[in-house]
């Protein structure tokens, strides 16, 4: 028996886009070249980025393949200090690493201030006050940069958008948000939602793993990440990953076209799993915001609960019992200290659970009765 619940870290890749991946593998032409098979490589690019474009509202100029979402995040964060001349950057200690480590590196390299904004217990950050810095910086001529993931990886935790963008528009100040986890499990209307940079990866929604996106506003005038070359409109170096991109492409097209009911799907599985949790250890906790099915993605689920998690070893033992689930982000597994977003929030420790379109009530129930099989052998 095997149970997946670690959708958060990556999704298996779809039937649509194991199609679209095999099909492409057969125009061998580099999209660059203007012959008759580099047009053909270059119409499979190209017909993406339109119906990608086509679904977030924007135009396919603003989609810029990238090799996923940590070189997005870096780029924005990049053109930042380099084009912008940003002074201020405002971001959050609970961010992915993508973001969090990049901001660590301006800060050490570069003279711009970052500044963490702050967090309650359960990891909802303080927008007004934010407000209240950013219209400073506006009165005294400083540039700014706001840098806040749409939904946490490990918590769940959803930041209004278009509040964020609204507040962000008022005060003249650029914003970045890390997608890589709502982007195309939730509505994302990028002519409504005015966001500056906007970062995906095609492996969290059933796609290929080393391929994604940056959505770039129109307007924001920025050099390439990587140099090298005149692709993706001189925007980013290299040739594109036709294989991945075709790919992405399928598997974003079918998660967005039948999100509606993948979101009901889904939350009745998270909404099943907190309940038979609470029913069977009395007391667990959620971490953040995760156990709040209005405040929180719903793919994502985090809990703690001092019996189970006494000694650490439960991730391990869950492994063992073919549960693959994580006590955080994929990309810290066996670092020292554990995940710095539960550290930030003073948990003593949790798992997280995260759900796709595959996961099941039953194996939601399979889940826990493994569960308490582990208590009762301690």
């Amino acid at each position: 028996m095997s149970i997946y619940f670690d959708n958060a870290a990556t999704t298996p890749i779809s039937a649509e886009a194991k199609a679209a991946m095999v099909e492409a593998m057969d125009v061998f032409g580099n999209p660059s070249s203007t012959h008759a098979e580099g047009r053909k490589a270059k119409a499979i690019v190209e017909t993406v980025r339109k119906g990608i474009a086509q679904r977030l509202n924007c135009l396919p100029a603003e989609i810029i393949f990238t090799a996923g979402g940590t070189e997005a995040d870096n780029w924005a964060l990049l053109t930042g200090i380099r084009d912008f001349g940003i002074q201020h950057l405002y971001t959050s200690a609970l961010e992915h690493h993508a973001v969090k480590h990049f901001a660590e590196y301006i800060e050490k390299n570069h003279d711009v201030q970052v500044h963490y904004i702050p967090h309650d217990a359960q990891g909802v950050h303080d927008l007004a006050g934010l407000q209240n810095h950013l219209e400073r910086h506006q009165a005294s001529g400083e540039v700014a940069m706001v840098s806040l993931m749409h939904a946490n990886n490990e918590i769940g935790n959803l930041v209004d958008l278009t509040a964020l963008s609204r507040i962000c528009e008022a005060t003249g100040s650029y914003l970045h948000s890390d997608t890589v986890q709502t982007m195309a499990h939730l509505p994302l209307d990028f002519k409504a939602i005015k966001v500056h940079f906007a970062a995906c990866s095609g492996h969290k929604f059933h796609g290929p793993k080393g391929v994604g996106f940056a959505y770039v506003r129109q307007g924001t005038t920025t050099q390439p990440f990587i140099q090298g070359g005149a692709q993706e409109r001189g925007h980013r170096a290299g040739t594109e990953n036709v294989v991945g991109i075709a790919g992405l492409g399928a598997a974003f097209n079918h998660c967005v076209d039948e999100m509606e009911s993948d979101i009901q799907a889904v939350k009745e599985v998270k909404a099943h799993a907190i309940a038979v949790l609470q029913s069977a250890f009395p007391g667990v906790q959620f971490n953040g915001m995760s156990g709040d099915m209005e405040k929180s993605l719903y793919t994502v689920l985090n809990f703690y609960h001092p019996t189970l998690h006494e000694g650490g070893m439960l991730n391990f033992q869950l492994d063992i019992n073919g549960v693959q689930c994580s006590g955080g982000s994929a990309c810290s597994s066996g670092a020292v200290g554990g995940s710095h977003v539960l550290n930030g929030l003073g948990s003593p420790g949790g798992t997280r659970i995260s759900f796709s379109r595959y996961s099941t009530k039953d194996e939601v129930d399979q889940f826990v009765k493994i569960l308490q099989d582990i208590v009762a052998q301690v």
